[in-house]
C-alpha cells in the first residue's frame, strides 16, 4: 500500500497542518485541553481542540480458556460498560509494564507472573492525544483489589473466551480499546 505521507527514505514527514499558536484552555488531574491555531498546507487557517492525557495501559488477563473483564459505570456514556481492565496514573509513565501490573492489581486484585507487550494504540486521535500500551497477562494469582474512588462500583467477571468473543460480536462490548487490544492479541497468537 502506498501512502504519500510516508516517506521511503525514513526522513521525517512534512506535516500537512502546522501549529501557529497554542493555549491551554483547561486542566485537571486527569487531562489537559488545549486549543491550537493552525495553518493547513492549502493555506487555510483554523483551530484544533486537543485533549491531552498521559499514557495508559490495557491488559488481557488470560487464564487458560478464560479472560478477566471489568464492568463499571462510564459517566460519559451514562451506561455500565464491560471491558478489559485499563487505566492510567495521571502522570508520565516511564515503565508501561509497571503501569499495566498496577492497574490490573488495582482493579481486579490479580497478580501477574508473565506480562507480554503486544503493542500500543492511540485512543481516539481525532481529538485526543493518549497512547495506550497493550499487554497480555498470564500466570495469574488472585489477591485483594486496591480500587480508587472512581472504581467504587467496579465488578470483576471471569468469562470463557468464547463467551467474551460472542459478547463482542453481539455488540455488548463497544469499547474501542478492548476491541483493538483483542485484535492485537489474535494477531500475536497466530504468529506464535
Amino acid at each position: 500500500m502506498t501512502n504519500k505521507t510516508t516517506p521511503k527514505d525514513n526522513s521525517t514527514p512534512v506535516p500537512s497542518i502546522t501549529t501557529v499558536s497554542s493555549r491551554e484552555v483547561y486542566r485537571n488531574p486527569w487531562m489537559r485541553l488545549r486549543e491550537d491555531q493552525i495553518l493547513r498546507s492549502n493555506g487555510k487557517t483554523g483551530i484544533y481542540g486537543v485533549v491531552e492525557k498521559d499514557d495508559s495501559a490495557i491488559i488481557l488477563p488470560i487464564d487458560g480458556d478464560h479472560i478477566w473483564l471489568v464492568e463499571q459505570f462510564r459517566y460519559t456514556i451514562q451506561e455500565r460498560a464491560l471491558e478489559l481492565p485499563q487505566g492510567g496514573w495521571e502522570m508520565k509513565v516511564e515503565n508501561p509494564e509497571e503501569l499495566a501490573r498496577g492497574e490490573l492489581k488495582e482493579e481486579t486484585g490479580l497478580l501477574v507472573n508473565q506480562m507480554t507487550p503486544l503493542g500500543s494504540i492511540w485512543i481516539a486521535y481525532g481529538f485526543t492525544r493518549q497512547k495506550q500500551h497493550v499487554f497480555l497477562a498470564t500466570g495469574l494469582t488472585q489477591s485483594e483489589p486496591d480500587r480508587d474512588e472512581e472504581e467504587h462500583d467496579l465488578q470483576v467477571h471471569r468469562v470463557p473466551i468464547l463467551e467474551f468473543e460472542q459478547i463482542m460480536l453481539d455488540g455488548l462490548i463497544r469499547d474501542a480499546s478492548t476491541l483493538a487490544a483483542w485484535s492485537l492479541y489474535l494477531m500475536w497468537k497466530v504468529r506464535q
